[in-house]
């Protein structure tokens, strides 16, 4: 019963990152792996837990959505789903070690982007006579290549896809938060449907369920928290947690 509580506690605190700042996974995952689940499934098992509240986020935020530059929300949530069905069946055939090693780079590199992504577009910007804006067809690639992340591993995406969208669109991080929402419930739901079917995620109802039932309630809190948060709150939020996370994964490694 303790053990459940607490992870319920690790769902409300993963639920509301996620729709707070991003983050969410770097919680989620060493608390099933301390309960007892493989690295592997507990990778797996956390997307499992955290799509209900991805999706209680996203409910949350429906009527907050932008499009992101002149890719129609269709289009890029089309592509969330297929980039993530493909990275959820590399994690389920492939080894994960030597990726885990690139993780802190790549949370690292996320980090720095949003940190100084938005000033060094506008020097760009001014250097090259013209702002940033990329292609529709730009951003479904790199859209593409963030989810098949998502899929894999799922940690910081929604972080990764705010500072592609920061530098390559000029795209508020602030303003953009609903659509990472909405994006990483995307994500997270083909990758959860796989492995459902063809991982042992069943094979640890417990705490999967614990983790589930508080990110409910801390996706649709957090939502609603990060709504009447002013822009240069929910940036700082968004930049601390990124450098946490950041910081946390090089110490683990």
């Amino acid at each position: 019963m303790l053990e459940f509580i607490a992870l319920l506690l690790v769902g409300v605190a993963a639920g509301a990152l996620n729709a707070v700042g991003g983050g969410g996974t770097f919680v989620a995952l060493p608390a099933l792996v301390a309960a007892g689940l493989p690295a592997v499934t507990a990778n797996a098992s956390s997307t499992v837990a955290l799509l209900p509240g991805a999706l209680a986020s996203a409910w949350a935020y429906r009527n907050e959505l932008v499009q992101v530059g002149t890719t129609s929300r269709t289009a890029l949530t089309t592509t969330s789903l297929v980039g993530s069905a493909l990275g959820a069946g590399l994690l389920l055939v492939l080894p994960s070690e030597s990726f885990r090693v690139a993780v802190p780079w790549l949370l690292a590199f996320a980090t720095v982007v949003l940190a100084f992504g938005r000033t060094a577009s506008r020097l760009l910007s001014t250097a090259i006579g013209h702002p940033i804006d990329l292609s529709t067809r730009s951003v479904l690639i790199g859209q593409f290549v963030l989810a098949a992340y998502g899929g894999y591993f799922g940690g910081a995406v929604g972080i990764l896809m705010l500072a592609f969208w920061s530098v390559g669109l000029g795209l508020d991080p602030a303003k953009g938060n609903p659509t990472r929402v909405a994006q990483l419930a995307a994500i997270y739901a083909t990758a959860a449907a796989l492995f459902l079917v063809a991982s042992d995620v069943w094979s640890y109802p417990g705490p999967v369920i614990a983790v589930l039932i508080g990110a409910i309630g801390g996706g649709f809190a957090g939502a609603r928290i990060a709504r009447r948060l002013p822009a240069r709150a929910l940036r700082g939020i968004v930049l601390t947690t990124a450098t946490t996370m950041t910081a946390l994964y090089f110490l683990r490694s």
